[in-house]
């Protein structure tokens, strides 16, 4: 995923401020484990196992393939290929890759969705 390369680019360490610097990843939530809530955060979030909430962030959110999401988001950007069925609301872009299952409505000015993807559901792009 060449999205999260660029991010992996940015990264780097903490200042002394305590800061979170950009594309650090900040937290993951792996396989076999399970969350059910509402997470917010700065930096990146991997989910790469069963979440269910609400997620909300200015930064990055990447599902994992096998992940299994159920969640009302809002983020800068998402990058999707597990499962996720929810609202999405990408304040710069949505970007599926397979072996992604999207069910229910994307909202970003730049939405991608590879082949072998699965998409069910609505995308509404606003104007800039």
């Amino acid at each position: 995923m060449a999205e999260v390369e660029a991010i992996r680019q940015n990264e780097g360490e903490l200042n002394p401020e305590s800061e979170i610097a950009p594309g650090q990843l900040t937290a993951l939530l792996d396989q076999g484990a399970s969350f059910e809530g509402k997470l917010t955060f700065e930096g990146t979030v991997r989910i790469g196992g069963n979440f269910k909430g609400e997620i909300f962030t200015h930064d990055t959110l990447v599902i994992n393939p096998g992940a299994v999401v159920e969640a009302q988001i809002e983020a800068d950007l998402v990058i999707v290929s597990g499962h996720l069925t929810g609202n999405v609301f990408a304040r710069r872009r949505v970007v599926m890759h397979p072996p992604a299952v999207f069910r229910g409505t994307v909202t970003s000015p730049s939405l991608r969705i590879d082949e072998g993807v699965t998409f069910e559901g609505a995308s509404y792009m606003p104007k800039t």
